[in-house]
């Protein structure tokens, strides 16, 4: 099973003008003498989604009015070397609908992952930012080794279906040779195929593109929007380049004080606490709840659903069956939004009754895989990022001494976030760091988001960023709600707290509270 806290899923790039983007944007030029700073974008309409971003449409014309507009910026493959061979980063934009002399500049939006493709999901979200585009020009983009940008590859198709399929949560020594086993194929698979690329795909590596797109964009500071892993990509840029942080907002906060141990143990707890809520919200309704009568009738039904799973798998989305693998995937993707419950709830009704089609839909959801059956590079691009930056390597050993801590945060999903810790396991690049540095003293201030029923990034984690971006820099503004961020639920509260500080530059009093 893919840890559910990385959203991660991959693809082996196979078609013939995806490859030529790929070898384009693998070092495959110089910028010699080229100042890489006076580089003109050349901005074209934007072309469908390649696999590796996720597939698809070109993006539809913007609300009222408008297209979306997509170009190439040059960056260094190494910035160690930054007169070396270059890569493309994949930019969209969307121009701002109101006048010349109210614009501020750029807002660059992150959305996570790491390994989420900006240049896909920003016009997926481009309606809720339309305030925000009266002012900004909306800006996104494909890290590094994700999407167009010198994408990471690493196994098939073909071989992912097979990979989400296998158990991740071994009960014996054979099934923890096995997991090891996958585990190093799929790791010397990425280095076989992404060798050269591989070594460059760490956040400061990110940050540093970031602050390269600022000056193309010819903002004197950016302004950005950091979601999900976005916040620690952000915070990462602040430490970085403090001067030159402009209007921040961070939603949806990753934890920097903690190593990957941690943060598996915080997601463990943080999934259950969102199942814990979708249980209670549906026995609390005047309808009956037909997935139990009790809040722990729920839960244990859906433990002795996967229970039966692991013995017998249940017919899915054919030729593949729903596994416990894939279930426990397809309830993760469900309690990232309040408006997946009613899926999930018509998900365990068919499951019990022997179909498994709507949970493996959210499974490949979450996983990255359109229903033609190719994938999304999110799991290859997840794993670079996330082995390059971390340090720890765990064992086995490591696994079995926590795994009872982990059983007691989450029985469900305790297990398959402590054996998902594997997964840098003979990774080819050392990892940098036990956790990211975000300290950001002489930063503009930073507006740091967080909702107490986050499953993903758990609450807790907006604090510690707070105190970790220093003294004067950090706001925070808590939300009372469910799912996976905050600016997103449509809270008014919360997006006219945004608004006013990402607008006109009102800050609320840290420590306000929204419900």
């Amino acid at each position: 099973m893919v840890n559910p806290s990385r959203l991660r899923a991959a693809a082996l790039i196979t078609t013939a003008a995806l490859l030529s983007a790929v070898l384009a944007g693998c070092g495959g030029s110089s910028s010699g003498d080229e100042d890489l700073t006076a580089q003109k974008l050349d901005w074209k309409d934007c072309p469908a989604p390649s696999e590796a971003e996720g597939g698809g449409s070109a993006p539809s014309p913007l609300p009222h009015g408008g297209e979306w507009q997509c170009a190439t910026m040059k960056a260094p493959l190494d910035w160690s070397k930054p007169k070396g061979d270059t890569i493309g980063i994949a930019l969209i934009r969307a121009r701002t609908s109101g006048p010349a002399s109210k614009r501020i500049g750029s807002l660059v939006f992150n959305f996570g992952g790491p390994g989420g493709s900006g240049v896909t999901t920003l016009p997926a979200f481009g309606s809720d930012y339309t305030t925000l585009r009266t002012r900004y020009d909306l800006v996104s983009f494909d890290p590094r080794g994700v999407g167009r940008s010198a994408p990471v590859e690493c196994v098939s198709n073909a071989q992912l279906d097979v990979f989400f399929q296998q158990d991740a949560t071994p009960d014996d020594k054979a099934e923890r040779a096995d997991l090891l086993r996958r585990t190093k194929k799929f790791n010397a698979a990425c280095e076989r195929n992404s060798k050269k690329v591989l070594p460059h795909v760490r956040t400061t590596d990110a940050a540093r593109d970031m602050d390269l797109m600022r000056q193309v964009l010819g903002d004197a500071k950016l302004h950005y929007f950091g979601i999900s892993y976005g916040t620690e990509l952000g915070g990462v840029y602040a430490h970085l380049f403090p001067k030159h942080v402009g209007r921040a907002v961070f939603d949806a906060v990753v934890d920097p004080t903690q190593t990957p141990e941690q943060g598996a143990l915080g997601q463990a707890k943080g999934f259950q606490l969102a199942l814990d809520n979708f249980a209670k919200d549906c026995t609390s309704k005047e309808t009956e709840c037909p997935v139990g009568d009790t809040p722990q009738d729920v839960k244990d039904r859906i433990a002795k659903l996967l229970d039966d799973l692991e013995k017998k798998p249940i017919p899915g989305i054919f030729p593949r069956r729903l596994t416990q693998t894939a279930a426990t995937n397809g309830i993760a993707q469900s309690l990232y939004s309040k408006d997946f419950w009613e899926y999930l709830t018509e998900g365990l009704e068919q499951a019990y009754d022997g179909d498994g089609k709507i949970l493996m839909l959210l499974s490949d959801s979450l996983n990255g895989r359109s229903e033609n059956g190719e994938y999304s590079n999110l799991l290859a691009a997840n794993t670079a990022i996330s082995c390059s930056d971390a340090k720890p390597r765990y064992t086995t050993g490591d696994v079995e001494r926590n795994l009872a801590e982990f059983r007691a945060a989450s029985a469900l999903f305790g297990p398959y976030m402590a054996w998902g810790m594997l997964s840098c396991t003979d990774w080819a690049v050392p990892g940098a760091a036990y956790h990211p540095d975000v300290s950001a003293p002489g930063s503009a201030p930073i507006l740091v988001v967080g909702n107490t029923g986050d499953p993903a990034t758990p609450y807790e984690g907006a604090r510690r960023m707070v105190e970790a971006l220093g003294k004067g820099v950090g706001v925070e503004l808590t939300y009372k709600g469910q799912g996976h961020g905050s600016y997103d639920s449509k809270n008014k509260c919360v997006q006219s707290a945004v608004d006013g500080y990402l607008l006109d530059g009102k800050l609320p009093k840290s420590g306000s509270v929204c419900s």
